[in-house]
């Protein structure tokens, strides 16, 4: 049987994210010996018991809903593994949610304008040392794929070469732990920074970093350093600019004002529809933030 750990690992979870689940996990595995309880045979009504126990106030002090909800997610992906290893055929928590747990995305949207002013004001031609043209080609191509793609540091990481279709102007998006497989337009106007990035910058980036691997963008190590960087760069071009985060959220409200919500959660890889409806209340509380500071209420 493949070790728990072990599985978390190859499926990528980070190793905060790893030591968490193992703690849940162990939680959980202490109360269902407590109780006569198997993982191979508890059911969804014994695994209900769990979620109310983990909400339980100890010593009169009451307990975050949302650490119970963070508790039940990792308990689903532990029954995923135990399906994987022929232990189950079900997940019992698959379908369990925690109540009261309100989810939102960013505030602050910034407008299309705003987003495509970001790539184009990022030059590529005249960079003065110490900063690299190579750096500045990489920085224009990962931007654009944040502001025309909608893709956070996961999906960018998840890129590769093969990926890139310049002749059809087609980029496919690989699937994630948190979303779904895509295939996406290539603007106009990204050609011939991708162009560019792969014929000359990419080589010369993996050359200076020895990263020869198949990415599309040439890192070290597992995660994706890179934005920190390139945000100092953009809130140089505009001072509302925060975080990835708010950039693609303001990319996926933008994508709901021209297409249907079923398009856009293709386009955005939500699993979900209820993910992608979120975006629509956030523009709807934005647009309540906009009046009430032109029209304050006396």
């Amino acid at each position: 049987m493949k070790n728990y750990e072990t599985y978390l690992v190859e499926n990528n979870y980070a190793p905060t994210t790893i030591e968490c689940y193992l703690r849940y996990r162990d939680y959980f595995v202490g109360w269902c010996e407590s109780k006569g309880h198997e993982l191979e045979t508890i059911d969804y009504k014994d695994c209900l018991s769990y979620a109310k126990y983990i909400q339980t106030p100890i010593k009169g002090k009451t307990r975050s809903r949302k650490t119970a909800k963070h508790q039940i997610g990792a308990l689903k992906v532990f029954f995923n593994y135990l399906i994987d290893e022929n232990h189950r055929g079900d997940n019992p928590f698959q379908n369990m949610n925690i109540r009261g747990v309100k989810r939102t995305v960013n505030h602050n949207l910034l407008e299309y304008e705003e987003l495509e002013d970001l790539f184009y004001s990022l030059q590529t031609r005249n960079i003065q040392l110490p900063n690299l043209p190579t750096v500045a080609v990489r920085d224009k191509v990962i931007t654009g794929l944040m502001v025309y793609q909608g893709l956070n540091a996961t999906s960018l990481k998840a890129l590769k070469l093969e990926h890139i279709n310049l002749e059809k102007g087609k980029i496919y998006i690989p699937s994630t732990r948190k979303t779904n497989a895509r295939e996406l337009e290539i603007k106009s106007q990204q050609i011939l920074s991708f162009s560019k990035f792969i014929e000359e910058s990419r080589p010369a980036l993996q050359n200076e970093i020895n990263c020869h691997t198949d990415a599309l963008i040439p890192v070290g190590g597992e995660r994706f350093p890179l934005l920190y960087a390139l945000f100092k760069k953009l809130r140089r071009i505009n001072l509302n600019v925060k975080d990835v985060r708010q950039v693609r959220a303001s990319v996926i409200t933008h994508w709901l004002k021209h297409h249907n919500i079923r398009e856009v959660q293709y386009m955005a890889g939500h699993r979900y529809i209820s993910s992608t409806e979120r975006y629509q209340q956030d523009d709807l509380e934005n647009l309540h933030e906009m009046i009430e500071s032109l029209h304050p209420i006396t």
